[in-house]
């Protein structure tokens, strides 16, 4: 993949490691209505394949959305049983690929961790896609099966306490949009939200928006593509779609957040957790130098993938122990 060639002076640099393995990568055609059939197929990873290696067990189950269609949900457990008569924490998770590709065994990889880390139980959401979805169902698809989740933790042997929404770029997005649905409905609580390279502003209008144009593995035009099959003709953006134009963001749960200073979402990223600075909450925020967009996903093995990976499972870790403790 030519990266380079669409260096400017004013971006910053790839990490060395991510930029020779980036380099190696093959050429993919820009994001369009046209080659988006095309790309699809290589934003899902088949379900053997992606729990292989893993010791768990795995429920298959569909629920229905908020206008009744069906929701399909997967819900993982670590095999080997946990301490007697102790509820697990539970990982709501929700994919990335932009709104428009990926499923619910996308980048299942970074939830899998947690399960044989903290013995947790990953429930993942298989939300309808963009453009053949569009508004606020995508984000009602997330929340309503959060809801499912919650209303169920005891058949599924969870902690209501300590149900954790986490995601990765666009569902990293919605992950923040859910958990505003939340607050704002008085739903589900929720311990924490964990938001990587989150997709979270369509407006395309930051520096870093600008700065990561033509070839790359997300580039302004791309998140150009995805806002617009999303928002088709939308007049007014709710914030539950488009989280940066929530007007308050008090009142959430303790946040992390984190992105790469090579990427598009890097400065939105780093508006949102200030704002919830501001509002009087907590977030802790990383922006791992030399990081393209999905680094860690895409290169888990590479020294700074390992090191984001290792920050966000030792701040969930304190989380687990004490939710009150970084709220």
């Amino acid at each position: 993949m030519d990266y380079a060639a669409a260096l400017t002076t004013t971006r910053p640099s790839l990490d060395p490691e991510l930029g020779a393995l980036l380099a190696d990568m093959p050429e993919v055609p820009p994001l369009s209505a046209e080659t988006l059939p095309l790309i699809r197929p290589f934003a899902t990873v088949d379900a053997e394949v992606a729990l292989a290696g893993h010791d768990l067990n795995r429920r298959d189950v569909t629920v229905p959305s908020f206008d009744g269609a069906p929701l399909p949900l997967t819900v993982l457990t670590p095999a080997r049983d946990g301490e007697p008569g102790t509820a697990a924490p539970c990982i709501y998770w929700v994919h990335g690929g932009g709104m428009v590709m990926g499923d619910r065994f996308s980048q299942i990889d970074i939830p899998l961790d947690w399960l044989e880390s903290f013995g947790a139980t990953v429930v993942s959401v298989d939300y309808r896609l963009a453009p053949e979805a569009s508004g606020a169902t995508l984000v009602e698809d997330c929340y309503a099966g959060l809801g499912w989740v919650a209303s169920h933790a005891d058949e599924l042997g969870i902690d209501p306490a300590r149900i954790i929404v986490a995601g990765t770029s666009a569902g990293g997005g919605l992950a923040a949009g859910t958990t505003l649905l939340a607050r704002d409905r008085q739903g589900p609580a929720i311990a924490a939200q964990v938001l990587i390279c989150p997709m979270l502003d369509h407006r395309n209008t930051t520096e870093s928006s600008r700065q990561f144009t033509g070839p790359g593995v997300w580039s302004r035009e791309a998140n150009e593509f995805g806002w617009r099959s999303v928002l088709g003709d939308l007049g007014d953006v709710p914030g539950y779609v488009s989280p940066a134009l929530a007007e308050d963001l008090a009142g959430l749960p303790t946040t992390y957040v984190d992105a790469g200073s090579a990427e598009v979402f890097r400065d939105e990223n780093v508006a949102y957790a200030s704002r919830i600075w501001a509002a009087g909450g907590q977030a802790e925020l990383h922006v791992w130098a030399g990081g393209f967009h999905g680094f860690d996903a895409l290169f888990p093995q590479t020294q700074v993938s390992r090191a984001a990976r290792a920050a966000r499972s030792d701040w969930l870790a304190r989380v687990l122990r004490d939710p009150r403790r970084t709220s």
